[in-house]
C-alpha cells in the first residue's frame, strides 16, 4: 500500500488540550439530514466550538441518504477536491481509497488515546483498519434489529401492542379495518434490503444467517431457513401495501402519528421520536429482533479523514478526530442520535428504555457484524435491486425470489 508522510509529531496528539496556531475551515461531509440527525449533528459542532481547538466546523450536509450522498463523497475524493472529514458507514465501504494512500493515517494517535482499550466491541475499531493502520474514527453503534410500535395506532383499532412479529402479523387484519397501515416503508432500496436482512436474522436464525451472509453459502440460501424469511418478507409486504413515501422519516412519521401500526428500522429511528417529544415505553415499544430474537447488529458512523496537505487542516482533522470519540462527544451525539456509544467506559444513564435494552444485548455479546462490514457494495446494490422488485411486484413468488437471492450469494466476494 503506498503510504504517505503525513508528519505526526507529538504536538499534534495533545490538540485536545491546546489551541492550533493556524486556524481552518474543516469542512465535514454527511447525510444525517433527519431532525434527529441534524440535532445530533449540530451537538457534535457546538462540542466542537466549545473545544477551542481554533479550527471552525463547517456542515456539509448532503441530502438524499447514503445512496446519493456517498457517491457524492467518494467522486470528490477521487477527484481531488477533498473535504476534512466525511461520514460513511463501518465497513468495505472506504477500503480502496485507504488502498490508492487518499485516507489520513490515524495510527499514531489511535495508540496515543487507547482507542483499542476503549472502542466496544474492538471489532468497530478493525472495521477502520487496514493492514495494522488505523484510518478511521468510530463514532456510534447503529443496529438494523427494531420493530417500533405505535400505542395511538393500536389503541385506535382496539387492540393490546404486540410483544413480537407473530402477534404483529396477527394484528395486521385490525389495523387496516381501523384505517392503519400496519408496517410504514419508504421506497428507498436500503429500507426493503435492511427489513429483509432483519427479519433474516430474527426469522431464520443466527446460524442461518451466519452461513448466508458471512459464509456466503448459497445453499443455505435455498434452504428452508430461507424459505420461511422469505414468506414473511412476502407478509411484510402486504402489510405494508399503501404506505406511499420515499424517505425512512416519513414512514417513521406514520408510526409517531399513529396513521401506521409498526416500522421496521434502525435505531436511528429512536432521534425522530425524540423530536417528536414521544416517551419510549409510553407512546412507542421497541422490540429488538421483532421481539423474536434478541439480537442487535454492530454497524454504524465512521468518520474518515481525505489527505489534505495542508498544515492547518492536517492538524484540524486531528483535532477532529480526538473530539469525535472524546466521552462528551460520545453521550451527546448518542442520546441525540438514538445510536449506542463506540465508548464501554461512559455513563449512558440518561439514555431512554429503549438505548438502554440495547446496551443491555451488547453488554451480553448477542451482536452480529452489519452487512457492510462482509458484503462488498456491488453485492449489496444486487440484494437491494432484487428486494426493491420483490417488494414492489406482488407477481414475484417468494420462491422465485429466494432463487435468485441464492444466485446472488453463489456469486458474492
Amino acid at each position: 500500500m503506498k503510504r504517505y508522510p503525513y508528519g505526526l509529531c507529538v504536538a499534534a496528539l495533545s490538540l485536545p488540550f491546546a489551541t492550533s496556531a493556524t486556524a481552518a475551515n474543516l469542512e465535514i461531509t454527511h447525510w444525517w439530514t433527519s431532525g434527529g440527525e441534524a440535532a445530533a449533528a449540530s451537538e457534535v459542532a457546538r462540542l466542537f466550538e466549545e473545544r477551542n481547538t481554533g479550527h471552525t466546523w463547517v456542515d456539509g450536509a448532503l441530502a438524499g441518504g447514503s445512496g446519493i450522498a456517498r457517491p457524492i463523497i467518494i467522486s470528490r475524493i477521487l477527484g481531488g477536491d477533498p473535504m476534512a472529514a466525511t461520514q460513511l458507514n463501518h465497513g468495505r465501504q472506504a477500503e480502496e481509497l485507504v488502498e490508492a494512500g487518499l485516507m489520513l493515517d490515524l495510527t499514531e494517535l489511535a495508540e496515543a488515546e487507547g482507542w483499542r482499550d476503549i472502542v466496544q466491541p474492538v471489532s468497530l475499531l478493525d472495521a477502520c483498519t487496514v493492514e495494522g493502520r488505523v484510518y478511521c474514527v468510530p463514532l456510534n453503534i447503529h443496529s438494523w434489529q427494531w420493530l417500533w410500535l405505535s400505542h395511538q395506532a393500536f389503541e385506535d383499532a382496539g387492540l393490546e401492542v404486540p410483544t413480537n412479529w407473530n402477534e404483529f402479523v396477527a394484528a395486521a387484519p385490525a389495523l387496516r379495518e381501523a384505517g392503519k397501515i400496519p408496517l410504514a416503508m419508504g421506497m428507498q432500496p436500503w429500507q426493503a434490503n435492511g427489513t429483509f436482512s432483519v427479519m433474516a436474522s430474527a426469522i431464520g436464525g443466527l446460524d442461518a444467517w451466519t452461513r448466508v451472509y458471512v459464509d456466503k453459502d448459497a445453499d443455505t440460501a435455498r434452504g428452508p431457513e430461507f424459505a420461511a424469511v422469505f414468506e414473511a418478507a412476502d407478509t411484510a409486504r402486504q402489510m405494508s401495501a399503501g404506505t406511499n413515501v420515499q424517505d425512512w422519516n416519513q414512514a417513521t412519521n406514520m408510526v409517531i402519528t399513529g396513521t401506521a401500526g409498526g416500522q421496521v428500522m434502525g435505531d436511528w429511528a429512536q432521534g425522530e421520536f425524540a423530536m417528536a417529544g414521544l416517551v419510549a415505553g409510553e407512546d412507542y415499544t421497541c422490540l429488538p429482533g421483532l421481539g423474536v430474537n434478541e439480537i442487535i447488529s454492530t454497524g454504524g458512523d465512521a468518520i474518515y479523514f481525505p489527505v489534505n496537505r495542508d498544515p492547518a487542516v492536517q492538524e484540524g482533522q486531528f483535532a477532529l478526530a480526538s473530539h469525535l470519540i472524546s466521552p462528551e462527544v460520545q453521550v451527546a451525539f448518542n442520546l441525540r442520535k438514538g445510536s449506542l456509544p463506540v465508548r464501554g467506559d461512559i455513563d449512558m444513564a440518561a439514555a431512554n428504555d429503549c438505548m438502554q435494552r440495547g446496551l443491555e444485548i451488547l453488554a451480553r455479546g448477542d451482536t452480529l457484524p452489519d452487512l457492510a462490514m462482509i458484503i462488498t457494495p456491488d453485492t449489496q446494490a444486487q440484494i437491494e435491486d432484487l428486494m426493491v422488485e420483490f417488494w414492489n411486484d406482488s407477481s414475484m413468488t417468494p420462491e422465485a425470489a429466494q432463487e435468485r437471492f441464492a444466485d446472488i450469494i453463489a456469486s458474492a466476494d
